[in-house]
Order: C-alpha cells, then structure tokens, then sequence
C-alpha cells in the first residue's frame, strides 16, 4: 500500500463520502454503494488523491466507469465494487498494482487506509490504519469479515463508525486482495467487511479497465497469498533485501526540485518503460551538460529506494564497458543463478534476462550515453512494467528513442528557481546578506544555468561578494573571455555570436580565485591533467605517482612571490601540496574531490574540463599527454581480476586520454598505456570489447607507425 495513492471520495449528496485506491493514473478503485444514493447514482463525484502529507490532494471531477452506468443501477446483490475515472491524472505514482488471491490454513494479516466516522478527523480527509487478521473461514466466502477492532454502536443520529472506510484497498502481503464494504447490519455495522478483489477481476468489463488503464505493467494475474507462498516468494522469487549497484551521486546543496520538469517525466513514464534525458538545443551548451540532468536522475533513483523499489543500478554509461561492469555487479549482489564473476559479460546478460521478466520493482539510471549504438544492446527491457530506465545524455539523438523509448528535453532553470536556488545555497552557508537587488539581474546575466548558478554562488561565498559586486565582475569579464575563446577554437559549437558563453566566463572567473588562493601554483596544471582524463572521475592515487609529482615541480605556476622569496626554482611537488589543490579546486567548484568514491575520487564537469583543454596551449598537451599516461600506468594493478571497479575506471581514463589528446600517445611510438588497457580488457573476461579495442589499435598503429613498426606487429599479435 502506497500513502500517496489513497483517495478520499466526495459526491454531492448528504453525508457522501468514502475511500479509494489509485489503480491507474486516472481510475480509482472504490465501493460500489459510495456511488450510489437512494435508489440512483450519486451526483456529481470529487476525488482527492494522496494521504494528507502525501499527493498533490487536488479535488478532481470523476465519473463512474464500471459498473455501465448507461445500463441502469446495479441489482441489490451486485458486486459491491466500482471503478472511477478522473477526469485529470494523478502524475507522481507509478508501477502497477499487485494482486492476490488469500487461501491456505493459516491466517492472514491485512492493512489498509480508509476515513472511517470514529476518526476524529474525518471530515477533514485524514485517514485512519486499518490493521487485522484476516480469517482462514473467510477466504471461502464471496464476503469476508475482517478481524480488527469491534467498535460499539455510536447511536449519534444513527451514525456508523466505519462509515467512510468503504472503498479502502486491503492488502495481504503487499498483494490488493479486496475492497472494504461497511455492511454487517446484524452487528449494529460495528464490523468491517470485505468484497475480494478476484470477484472482480473475474468479470471481463472490470479487468478490461484495469489492463488498459491501470498503471503500466498492471495485469490480471493474482498471486496466491498464504503463509506458505509469502515465505517461498521471499526465499526465491522477491528480492529479500532492497539491493544498490553504484553510487547514487549526492545531491546538491540546495537542489532544486523542479516540479514542472517532474511532471513531464512522470507523465512521459504514464505510457513508456524507459526516459532519456537531454538537453534543450536552442540553449548554449547546445551538446553539453549544466542543466542538471544527473542531479534530477539522482533524485528519481534515491526516490525509489525510499519508496522500497527492490533494485537501483547507477551506471555510468559514456564508456559501455562501465555499464557491463555495473550489471554484473547487480548480477552478483542479486545472487542470481550461473552468476560466475569470472565472465563479466556473461553475468552483465543474466541481468538483463532477469529485469525483462521479474515482477520486482527495478530502476536503472544510464548516466551520460555518449554513443547510443554501443549502450542499445545493453538497454534494459521489463515485460511486466514493473521495471523502469533513466537515461541522461548530452544527445539528442533519434537512436535514443523509439522502442518505448522518449526523450524529455530539460531547460535551464525557470526564473523562480533561480532565485530559489541562490537563497537557500547561500543560506546553508550563512552568507543570505549577499543576496540585494540585483539578484534577480545576475541569474538572468548566467542564463538560469544550473552549473553557472552554482559556480557562481560558490565564488560569492568564497569571496564574499555580493549579487551586485559578482555581477560587476561577470560583466566586466565579458569582453576579455570572448578573445580567450574565439569561435575558431570552439570545435563543439559552444561559442555563438547571439549567445555569449556564460558557463565559461563563470568557469575561468572561478579560476582565477583559486589560483589567487592557491599557495602551491600547482591549481592551474592540476586542473589541466584532470581535464584530459574521463570526466566521470580517476582515482586519487594518481595524484601520489613519481610521473605527476616530477611534472608538476617543472610546469607549476608560480605562485605571488613574497617579500623574503629568494628562489628561482620552484620547489619539488608532494602528495600533500596536490591534495591540498584538489581540496582546493573541489571548494571552487571546478572539480570534485572525495576520496570515498574510490576509484573515481576525482571527477570534472564535462563542460568544465572542455573548456580547461580549450584553453590550454597547444605547446603543453605533449608534456601532460605523457605524464598522464605514465601516472595511469604505475598504478595499473599486476592482476587485473582482483581490482575490476578500478582497472575499469583506469581503462576509461586512457580512452579519454587518447581521445582528448589527438596522436600524442603514439609520438615517438605507441605509448604502453595503450598496450596495457587491451591486455586488461581480455584479462577481465571482456573478449568482444577486446577484439573491438585491438582492431582500432592495429589500425591506429598501421597509419601512425607502418606496418612493420615492431608496436604495429605487437597489435596485430594481439588481435
């Protein structure tokens, strides 16, 4: 039972009013007799979905739709059972009702919500438990009496104190079993009584309804609920505990709910399995991230786990070897049958088979597809609609919808979200004074960009300056950053004559803060590594190597000198002073540092380190290509087998590096990194996603080096 699907019905006659369960975005199960008044159908029917401190309790029109109203009122002996539709959907609510059919030799307890009369409160909607036993005698009737409190006559104006409590759904072990009817006259209607759902769902016209409007993946079928099955589907069938796969990103501070956005995902999820989330293209970062796609997914999955879904996986998915890596995880902590942990492919497909046709409640969140046609056979199904796919992308990209599949476009803030943003991230850091007149002024001058907002107010904090002072600043900026990044070197389009780039004047004013606080001159050639390897994060260990530690001592820059600096050689780098600058990067908000994410304790907006590289001249990359790969290859484990998460992570990173960095891995050869990361691929059982890797090595090899360069020959062995 879900609080936030009870609903509260209302018809215009004297005293009409009973309780309900939301089947469907717009049908609500009820009782048959709360629609009916003195011979006739009631007039006009409100319902309010959602228990007082749940739903959106908006008042909604509804009409009956099962019984056929047009044949009449129903005989005294009919079902005491209807369907109403609304005439507005609920949105919010999803996955499909459970049903179930009680029976066995042992008693069952029961649990319900409805708005019975002996609850003070009634009148005004709040609903009261209902808890009991359902009786072994009474699963053989077509009307059962629950065992629960026995509540005396009030005899005030012949009032019932279970009135209301009508139409309340009654569950047995999660399964809806039956419809709550107030009709024992014989005990002063002093006890609760029930119609069984399978009744019900017997008759063609009520499970038509239920099938074609229900919730997706709602059937017909009942599941046999007794003592006996509920022990056997917790021992086999149910997951037995609510499993995690991957970190779900924290959110952050002063996150915003986005309750627009919200409903045009749910409402996109009332008639399909699967949401992509992608970019507005007619905004500036046009092919890139900042409108906070993976914030609003990490809302989605931590939602989920709080409303008991049986199975979250967070996946990054810009490289599918990490996804692979993911599934097989999930595969492992799911203890499903021929999971072997030797073949990560073979255990990443045991997933998939068991999200098509499992009856638990599974979400898979797909975090930044890069390339659809490598992520499309690992694209989750569910055959029974219990299961759901969130997927977030800088593409807008046909591949990635059809097949159930539709793409929500997420815009930047609205105005009112803005605002509310900067009060309360500026008010969790006691810092509200900032905020003046020309707050409203600046989140317009940023674009109501996420990202921007939040590199923004992190700088206002920092350095205490107020929305007026910062906007003086931003503008101020303007010019000088368009000559900084001219559109010749904007090879992704962020640069366009009407629409000037403000993530990245915030992103290069973030900058020189840091490197006015930075007391080592190690920020800007640290962020300049980190920009070339995967943004999704590398592991911190990187930053203790001989490689890193010896580049940074010769290409630091220099910081402020003081009065009684006589040095003309900058002094050797230390782990310390690197963590140091990452810590202080991360309080800049131009990366992220948090070594509890091992093996990705590093991490960079996208967007972040696009702009880092842009900026970075062309005279440098080959000194940072090298050290970089060199770093990654001194902390590459000698068994790739023991350390999956972190020799995946360190694959991701050297095909970033190789991406990001033209041919200078294979100046003046191939550099061994390269070599490394194929030999990992077929160590961890990846033999497809290695034969892929090595043709493109050998024909990298061939073009750059010959065909009987000896790291040509290497490859092609290899291959």
């Amino acid at each position: 039972m879900e609080a936030q699907r009870l609903a509260w019905i209302r018809t215009k006659n004297p005293g009409g009013s009973g309780s309900g369960y939301l089947i469907g975005p717009q049908l609500v199960l009820t009782a048959l007799h709360v629609v009916l008044h003195d011979g006739g159908w009631a007039k006009q029917v409100e319902v309010r979905v959602g228990h007082p401190r749940f739903g959106d309790l908006a008042e909604r029109r509804a009409q009956v739709c099962w019984p056929d109203t047009r044949q009449g009122v129903p005989p005294e002996d009919a079902l005491d059972v209807a369907l109403l539709w609304l005439e507005t959907p609920v949105t919010g609510t999803d996955g499909p009702v459970r049903w179930g059919q009680p029976g066995g030799v042992v008693p069952l307890p029961f649990s319900g919500a409805g708005l019975p009369a002996f609850a003070d409160e009634a009148l005004r909607g709040d609903f009261e438990d209902l808890r009991g036993e359902l009786p072994v005698v009474s699963t053989a009737s077509s009307s059962w009496v629950l065992n629960c409190r026995v509540w005396p006559d009030l005899g005030r104006d012949g009032q019932r104190p279970w009135a209301g409590a009508s139409g309340a759904a009654i569950f047995c072990h999660d399964r809806l079993v039956g419809v709550a009817v107030e009709d024992n006259r014989t005990m002063g209607w002093r006890r609760l009584h029930a119609v069984p759902i399978h009744e019900a769902l017997s008759l063609p016209g009520f499970a038509d309804l239920i099938t074609r409007h229900g919730h997706p993946g709602t059937t017909t079928t009942l599941d046999d609920v007794t003592a006996e099955s509920t022990a056997v589907r917790k021992g086999e069938d149910r997951v037995a505990r609510q499993v995690e796969a991957g970190p779900i990103p924290a959110l952050a501070t002063a996150f915003q709910p986005r309750t627009g956005l919200r409903e045009r995902i749910d409402a996109a999820w009332a008639d399909n399995g699967s949401v992509v989330l992608a970019q507005e293209p007619t905004r500036v970062l046009s092919g890139g991230g900042g409108v906070g796609k993976t914030q609003m997914a990490a809302a989605y999955a931590a939602d989920a786990l709080r409303k008991d879904a049986d199975l979250v996986v967070w996946t990054p998915a810009a490289d599918v070897q990490q996804v692979i890596a993911r599934y097989a995880e999930a595969a492992a902590l799911l203890e499903l049958p021929g999971t072997s942990g030797q073949d990560l492919e073979a255990d990443a497909h045991l997933l998939l088979q068991w999200l098509r046709t499992t009856r638990e409640r599974w979400l898979v969140v797909l975090d930044d597809i890069t390339d659809p046609d490598t992520v499309d056979p690992w694209w989750p199904v569910s055959l029974t609609g219990t299961g759901h796919v969130l997927a977030t992308t800088r593409r807008r990209d046909a591949r990635l919808t059809g097949n159930g599949r539709i793409r929500v476009d997420i815009d930047v803030y609205t105005p009112a979200e803005s605002a509310a943003y900067l009060e309360q991230r500026l008010a969790a850091e006691n810092m509200s004074h900032l905020l003046d007149d020309d707050t409203t002024q600046l989140a317009e001058a940023l674009g109501h960009l996420p990202l921007g907002l939040g590199m923004a107010a992190a700088h206002m904090i920092n350095e205490e300056l107020s929305a007026g002072a910062y906007l003086r600043l931003f503008n101020d900026r303007r010019a000088r950053l368009e000559k900084v990044m001219p559109a010749t070197a904007d090879t992704e389009g962020y640069h366009k004559p009407t629409q000037p780039t403000q993530i990245t004047t915030a992103l290069l004013l973030s900058l020189d803060a840091a490197q006015a606080a930075d007391t080592t001159g190690l920020a800007t050639a640290v962020l300049r590594l980190t920009a070339l390897l995967d943004p999704a994060g590398h592991p911190h260990a990187l930053w203790n190597t001989s490689a890193l530690l010896n580049h940074l001592a010769t290409h630091r820059t220099p910081p402020p000198p003081s009065q009684d600096d006589t040095t003309t050689h900058p002094a050797p780098a230390t782990a310390e002073q690197t963590h140091s600058t990452l810590r202080l990067l991360h309080r800049y908000a131009l990366l992220t540092c948090d070594t509890r994410a091992e093996p990705r304790a590093v991490s960079i907006h996208a967007l972040t380190a696009r702009a880092t590289r842009e900026t970075t001249s062309a005279t440098d990359v080959p000194a940072l290509t090298t050290a970089a790969a060199d770093a990654l290859l001194q902390i590459w484990p000698d068994l790739d087998q023991h350390h999956v998460d972190q020799t995946a992570a360190l694959r991701a990173n050297t095909s970033a590096l190789a991406h990001h960095t033209g041919d200078h891995l294979w100046q003046p050869e191939g550099h061994p990194v390269l070599y490394r990361a194929g030999n990992s691929l077929l160590n961890t059982g990846l033999a497809a996603s290695a034969t892929t890797y090595w043709r493109d090595m050998v024909a990298d090899a061939e073009r750059l080096l010959g065909g009987e360069h000896p790291d040509t020959l290497t490859a092609r062995a290899n291959l």
